[in-house]
């Protein structure tokens, strides 16, 4: 879907004077169909007989057919079918599952899809990138990487860097197709007016023409040689594997035993049906022993997971992050924009030279005094700047221009003639205009930087820099501006360095905190996680702001140039409690992290220029900015903050322990309600009973299976966040999932609910064969409605069952599903369905008797937690 920039103001002046129209709709519509997709490397689709044969072949899909086949062999067609239906019905919750999964995903894909600027009938429009076709006029500006081949046929200060199809790390210096006969580089291959797929914009802007999109492209020639990277399994998936293998091979070893015992306990029967009823035997408990929900928790909780996210303004780029979110221990984030509202306005100027007789500020224009001083320096400040800015500090000079009658109609309305590119070592920048019949250079950057460009004496210096200071301290960002004559006999200096410039003055410009980040970062602490402001600007304003705003130690500052002169060992000692790290260039940032992770911190870090993206790959979890950050540092982060908003970072924390919690809770449920089936799977042969008896047959296993699944995928995914889960230390990312004191919860009430559902079927069983079905029915139904306890149980480690069901109350969702598990409960009891499942209808007394054995298995529970309440209150 196309949108139309509703700020897009911008006015691209062309050579030739015309603005392009570029393709129409109908145009695009057409190329569509002739070219496809913008697609560099296709991504693979999985056919959906492919999806459906990879999980009939899971083993309990490929045990639930055995066990059909076995009872068509007994001469139970019925049976067979039933196990069929039954087949049929998991496989469709299943196919259900991965399609909704699928779904999340490619909804999760389509929200991170990098996104061009093109033209399109006479108006600039953003779309996909792989809505590309050739024919259309592409804009790129830097930070952007180029989505297709393209000519250029306008360009402003472009360099490219080509280091991914080259491998020559300098950028290239670009031309528009028609201003020069030498366009093609030294090589003859690669050409100067012409930009490559999969090449990064360094610096400038330009307008280009697509010739050839997708694997057409030089990037898409060799992308299908490119070698992806294996898959890593995180550790979480890591220790489900190990959990789903270890049950396998007890489940194995079980089926073996189970079987050699039935064999030798039904003496009196043919060996071929000695044989099937022992094989009977041992695929039910196989069955029930195969926790084959802990993959799809895994992928259900994490998808589902990031898609709530996403509805929060944070969007997940890589899913296995989600996991990693609830270790993090230092938030490391740049204060312009995520800890402040991003909103620049000029608050104070200071005259150079005008001390003497008084400071001249803002109000002095208006009152009159120092007039034309500092009208002067304000219209310098006005030069310094791009014409065309989308840096917030520009704008708001920009607008303070305008303020006082000096509007960009009169800055601009000269030639410029050269620019000094603003970079990170030199910290300023300028531009050489033609302005009212005088050569100015207009120059503004870091104070530190510009006086020692304006040959100042120890005075003048001394009286600055305490200028500096004073503003700095009340939390300004301070720009000073400088500038310098030209006469007809000077040439234009090559560099900044070379120039010999006269201070103007000082500017302040502010950038108030957000109003919720002194409460957030107040909740970070709780959750033991450290901020850490790492910023460009200088020391005392970062101090000033960050101790306004609650990050501890705010006096003890380290700078860039400071961390140059730091060894490694330094760093990673100087890094465990410095919390402000000023005057830092991206390269830092990347050092900043690395000491970091050195101390065994779990980092997650902001960024949002081209040069962050090396300390966001890095950062176990970079964060960029969705609103102002590059395209290159998106492409490189695990999480797109969508409103840029430091409260966003903290819920997203949040909810990351919440989806951890909800996985371990899932996993303890699983484990807890699998133990009871299975040790009723494994006795009842042991004790010798009748396979006609037994408590639970194979189709008896798929039917709790059919309520097992529903509840991990839906129920407990849905579980809110307790109270205290920012009041928790980050957790360890490679602690055990399935640790002691959940393993140890899951065995008791798992051996409770057990002896609950065992001990009412041996008592029924033991009153006379005739009453196996009420046995069986009892035992299945005690064991259902023990499920429906144990999930409001397990919701939470804390909160009561009452405080649980509260919940539920105002969840739609959670209550279906409850009422769908009671409903087929009813159904399947008494309706004709029981005879068909082996199963009798209870009397009300029988059904009192369950629901209170079920709810007593479950709710001691809930005494242990009222206890840890009790202790937690005295």
């Amino acid at each position: 879907m196309e949108v139309t920039l509703p700020d897009s103001t911008i006015k691209y002046i062309f050579p030739s004077g015309e603005q392009p129209t570029g393709l129409t709709s109908s145009e695009v519509k057409a190329l569509q169909q002739i070219y496809g997709p913008n697609e560099l490397i296709p991504e693979k689709q999985i056919s959906f007989l492919r999806k459906l044969i990879s999980i009939i072949a899971e083993p309990m899909f490929l045990l639930l057919i055995v066990a059909a086949t076995i009872y068509f062999i007994l001469g139970e067609p019925r049976d067979g079918a039933i196990m069929l239906a039954f087949v049929v019905g998991i496989i469709g919750i299943s196919v259900v599952q991965e399609w909704k999964t699928d779904k999340t995903l490619k909804a999760l894909k389509d929200l991170s899809e990098p996104r061009v600027s093109v033209i399109r009938d006479s108006r600039e429009t953003q779309i996909a990138s792989i809505g590309l076709v050739p024919g259309d006029l592409m804009l790129a500006r830097e930070g952007e990487r180029v989505a297709a081949d393209g000519e250029i046929v306008w360009c402003s200060d472009l360099c490219v860097d080509e280091s991914s199809l080259t491998g020559e790390a300098e950028g290239v210096w670009k031309v528009a197709v028609e201003a020069t006969d030498e366009a093609a580089t030294a090589d003859g291959y690669w050409r100067r007016d012409y930009c490559y797929a999969g090449t990064l914009v360094i610096q400038g802007s330009a307008l280009i023409q697509i010739r050839q999109t997708g694997q057409a492209t030089e990037y898409g020639k060799i992308g299908s040689s490119i070698a992806e990277a294996p898959t890593i399994k995180t550790p979480l998936q890591k220790q489900i594997g190990g959990i789903v293998k270890f049950c396998a091979g007890l489940a194995a070893v079980l089926f073996a035993l189970v079987s050699t015992v039935t064999w030798f306990n039904i003496p009196d029967q043919l060996p071929q049906d000695r044989l099937i009823e022992s094989i009977l035997s041992g695929i039910t408990l196989a069955m029930a022993m195969i926790p084959e929900e802990f993959p799809v928790i895994l992928t259900i909780f994490l998808s589902m997971g990031a898609w709530r996210l996403a509805n929060k303004q944070s969007l997940i780029r890589r899913l296995p992050s989600v996991e990693t979110l609830g270790a993090v221990s230092v938030l490391c984030v740049d204060k312009t924009g995520t800890i402040t509202l991003n909103q620049m306005t000029v608050q104070d100027v200071w005259l150079a030279g005008a001390v003497e007789a008084g400071d001249s500020s803002v109000d002095d224009v208006a009152a009159g005094s120092s007039t034309h001083g500092l009208l002067h320096m304000i219209e310098t400040m006005g030069l310094a700047c791009e014409p065309d800015t989308y840096d917030p500090m520009e704008k708001a000079m920009l607008a303070h221009c305008d303020r006082l009658g000096i509007n960009r109609a009169h800055l601009f309305s000269g030639e410029l003639v050269h620019e000094y590119a603003f970079t990170n070592e030199a910290k300023m920048m300028g531009h050489v205009w033609l302005h009212e019949g005088e050569k100015i250079i207009a120059v503004k950057g870091s104070p530190e930087r510009v006086f020692e460009l304006c040959g100042m004496s120890v005075g003048e210096l001394g009286l600055a820099d305490c200028k500096v200071d004073e503003l700095s301290g009340q939390g300004f960002r301070v720009i000073a501006v400088a500038s310098m004559v030209l006469t007809d006999e000077v040439d234009i200096p090559d560099s900044l360095f070379d120039c010999q410039l006269r201070l103007e003055g000082l500017v302040g410009l502010a950038d108030p905190p957000r109003e919720t980040v002194k409460a957030d970062i107040a909740t970070c602490r709780q959750a033991g996680i450290r901020v850490v402001m790492i910023t460009g600007d200088y020391g005392i304003t970062a101090s000033a702001i960050a101790e306004s705003i609650g990050i501890p130690n705010s006096l003890n500052i380290i700078t860039g140039d400071m961390l140059d002169e730091l060894s490694d060992e330094e760093l990673r000692e100087c890094v465990r409690d410095v919390n402000v790290f000023a005057r830092v260039i991206p390269a830092h940032k990347m050092q900043i992290v690395q000491a970091l992770k050195d101390n065994g911190e779990i980092v997650a870090m902001t960024g949002d220029g081209i040069n962050d993206a090396p300390a966001l790959r890095y950062a176990d979890i970079g964060i960029a900015m969705g609103k102002r950050g590059s395209e290159v540092s998106r492409e490189a982060a695990d999480l797109i903050l969508l409103d840029d908003n430091f409260s966003t970072i903290v819920e997203t924390v949040s909810d990351g322990r919440r989806i951890f919690d909800n996985i371990r809770k899932a996993v303890g449920y699983v484990f807890t309600i699998h133990l009871p089936i299975a040790l009723a799977s494994l006795l009842a042969p042991a004790m010798g009973i009748a396979t006609d008896a037994l408590m639970f047959l194979p189709l008896h296993v798929v039917l709790l299976e059919l309520v097992i699944d529903p509840t991990c995928s839906i129920v407990l995914e849905r579980q809110p966040a307790e109270y205290d889960i920012m009041q928790r230390p980050p957790r360890n990312p490679y602690e055990r999932l399935l640790d002691t004191q959940t393993l140890v919860k899951s065995i008791l009430l798992g051996l409770t609910i057990f002896f609950a559902a065992y001990g009412v079927y041996l008592y029924v069983l033991s009153l006379g064969l005739q009453n196996a079905s009420v046995a069986r029915t009892m035992g299945l139904v005690t064991i259902i409605i023990a499920n429906l306890f144990l999930i409001q149980t397990l919701s939470s480690e804390h909160d009561s069952i009452i405080t649980s069901i509260s919940r539920l109350a105002k969840d739609k969702v959670m209550w279906i599903a409850n009422i769908a598990i009671l409903v087929a409960l009813l159904v399947i009891v008494y309706s004709p369905l029981n005879s068909f499942l082996k199963l009798a209808p209870l009397s009300l007394v029988q059904v009192g008797v369950v629901v209170a054995l079920a709810a007593a298995s479950v709710l001691w529970f809930e005494v242990v937690k009222l206890v840890r309440r009790l202790q937690r209150v005295g």
